[in-house]
């Protein structure tokens, strides 16, 4: 049973994951024996009731509790819907989403859920809260076990892996070293097979405009990027580059190649967001436990509105139970 089921935390309680969970679970009826949410029940209930859609919820401690033909929940933070101010930020906020995603990543860990689907949360609140963690790559990096890991952005169009996410551009720069940017493409490679890719075809991005434009523009390319493309590629692992940032994102959308491995965060990311907003999904690699995530924010403008989107998630469900 536990290959099956798979966990979904609905992040900041006063954003829009409560509501884009359920609106995943009543558009994929089969979904609703497989997943057991991690967070606020009072505000589930709350958003059952206002969408009219009458789930019956089963509140558990443990997976031994899981009960088919409810939605299963596990509320790490239980507080009434009224303490939840739905569109702000708040230290509240904060720890609810902090708790829901420990707590799913410890059922993971014990096998009782197969992977992790997580829903956004909001930084500031996160830090509000008293834990400084930059998302949930890093929350994820912290509580489970892997040598390295990465981002991945993954959507039909374009797919991004990061050699770095959330630090300073200025630290950015130091963090394209041979190794990492070796480790990277061994993470897309090794992916992409998962997904059923024979043989993954990897470009590189440069760090600089042109790639450096043989060392006119920076010598990173040179120094760190190049000699981790030779290594690659004498394992055998198909990858080219290091290619101009430019270009190298419009010719893998038109077919070039299937992943680009991008050297930090707006380099990937704005492509893809461009391409793919809605059904964008973030994932984890490299990690013990397998986490994929909607690629949006906590959209407070709209949470409670009943307005936003539950495609993203639908499609990082899939890919989670993929993977």
């Amino acid at each position: 049973m536990a290959e099956r089921r798979f966990g979904i935390t609905l992040g900041d309680p006063c954003g829009i994951g409560p509501e884009i969970t359920l609106k995943a679970l009543h558009v994929r009826k089969e979904y609703q024996n497989q997943a057991l949410l991690f967070g606020t029940l009072s505000l589930l209930k709350h958003y059952n009731e206002k969408m009219g859609y009458g789930f019956t919820f089963n509140r558990i401690e443990t997976i031994d509790q899981f009960k088919d033909g409810t939605i299963n929940v596990y509320d790490p933070y239980p507080v009434e819907v009224k303490d939840i101010q739905v569109g702000v930020v708040t230290e509240l906020g904060g720890k609810i989403a902090f708790e829901s995603v420990r707590s799913a990543i410890e059922f993971a860990l014990r096998k009782d859920i197969s992977s992790v689907v997580t829903a956004p949360l909001n930084k500031e609140a996160l830090h509000l809260a008293g834990f400084p963690y930059a998302g949930h790559t890093e929350i994820f990096g912290a509580f489970t076990k892997g040598e390295r890991y990465a981002m991945l952005l993954w959507s039909e169009e374009l797919k991004v892996i990061h050699v770095s996410t959330h630090i300073s551009l200025r630290k950015a720069c130091d963090a394209c070293t041979k190794q990492r940017v070796l480790d990277v493409i061994h993470l897309a490679n090794e992916t992409l097979k998962k997904a059923g890719y024979a043989n993954p075809r990897i470009a590189v991005a440069g760090l600089n405009p042109h790639a450096g434009e043989n060392g006119i523009f920076g010598t990173e390319e040179i120094e760190q990027i190049s000699p981790a493309i030779a290594v690659a590629k004498e394992e055998g692992i198909h990858v080219d580059g290091p290619i101009p940032p430019d270009t190298v994102f419009l010719k893998a959308k038109q077919g070039a190649w299937d992943i680009v491995v991008a050297m930090y965060h707006d380099q990937g990311h704005i492509p893809l967001k461009m391409l793919s907003f809605e059904s964008g999904v973030n994932i984890t690699v490299g990690l013990d436990v397998i986490r994929t995530s909607v690629d949006h924010g906590t959209a407070f403008d709209i949470a409670g509105k009943m307005i936003a989107s539950e495609k993203s998630l639908l499609e990082a469900i899939e890919i989670g139970k993929k993977l």
